[in-house]
């Protein structure tokens, strides 16, 4: 399988190129940024036979099968349609869009071209997360609540690199986003019910710093969801599950149960690193030509309830 990874550079760019190398049977031939010297040296040091400022130039090569866009979200919609259309499968990074307008385009264009398209809801994959997925489904867990920190000290719009960003992160649409698609997920139902709240915008940057998110499913599973790009204090996204059948604790790749006691997840995937895990479910899902788990369909439930939690602000 030969990949283009668009967006490259970027924070997410560098950990799909990392994730690929251990991935047997798949070479990245081509990679594209925004900046032809930054590209060049990225794809000298990785030794990538080709780079691009452009995604259209790396979709007329015969030598990509397949695309990876880690680029940025406004960039998402138009950069998925162009791929399904060039006729190349293509692995959105998370959030596909970052409204259900566009999500709901490229959901429109999959169907038409019948191209594979996927979206990074990497949450999916984390082996902590399909721990629990696969208590769930032998029936021996149900979800009765999911509480939810999701937390950053980022007051300048900066990337994971530490970068100035040409885009403005959102706490909805590329964070809030992880676990209403998650919850969604590991209940099995749509959110019948859904509301958020904001604090202030920031002056300058335009967005809550702010947020707190409230679910419900129509069997009951409640979700509640709090996020901060205030929090001075230990950064990331914390999940407590409160089961029928016990509570457990959910770090980034590390599983507890309600007591803090750690659970083994070696036998949970072939790896720790999520983000190899959905490339490796989007490389599978093409060389079967099958659906992948997370498609753009799967996924464009969370994104209709992103949009139902903005319009109640």
């Amino acid at each position: 399988m030969r990949i283009c990874v668009a967006g490259a550079y970027g924070a997410f760019g560098i950990k799909h190129l990392d994730a690929l190398a251990a991935i047997d049977g798949v070479d990245v031939t081509s990679v594209m940024g925004p900046t032809q010297a930054k590209i060049d040296a990225l794809a000298q040091e990785r030794g990538i036979g080709h780079a691009a400022t452009t995604l259209e130039e790396c979709l007329a090569r015969d030598d990509v099968d397949a695309v990876i866009l880690a680029t940025p979200t406004q960039l998402h919609a138009e950069q998925a349609i162009a791929c399904m259309k060039a006729g190349k499968p293509v692995l959105i990074e998370i959030p596909m869009a970052d409204s259900l307008a566009d999500s709901e385009a490229i959901c429109k264009v999959q169907k038409e071209t019948g191209v594979l398209a996927m979206a990074g809801q990497v949450r999916r994959f984390n082996p902590s997360h399909q721990w629990i997925q696969n208590k769930i489904a032998a029936g021996a867990l149900k979800i009765q609540q999911m509480d939810v920190q999701t937390y950053f000290f980022r007051r300048s719009n900066m990337n994971a690199k530490g970068e100035p960003r040409s885009w403005t992160d959102h706490l909805l649409w590329h964070h809030a986003c992880h676990t209403v698609d998650l919850f969604q997920y590991q209940t099995g139902e749509e959110v019948s019910q859904a509301y958020g709240l904001e604090g202030p915008h920031h002056p300058e940057l335009g967005i809550a710093m702010d947020m707190s998110i409230g679910m419900k499913t129509p069997s009951g599973a409640l979700c509640t969801l709090s996020l901060s790009f205030n929090n001075d204090g230990p950064l990331g996204t914390f999940f407590r599950y409160i089961c029928d059948n016990g509570t457990y604790i959910a770090r980034y790749d590390d599983l507890f149960d309600g007591n803090e006691n750690p659970i083994d997840l070696s036998d949970v995937a072939v790896s720790s690193n999520g983000i190899e895990l959905i490339d490796r479910e989007f490389i599978s899902a093409i060389e079967e030509g099958r659906e992948p788990n997370g498609s753009v369909h799967d996924v464009l439930a969370a994104m209709k309830t992103l949009d139902r939690i903005e319009q109640s602000f």
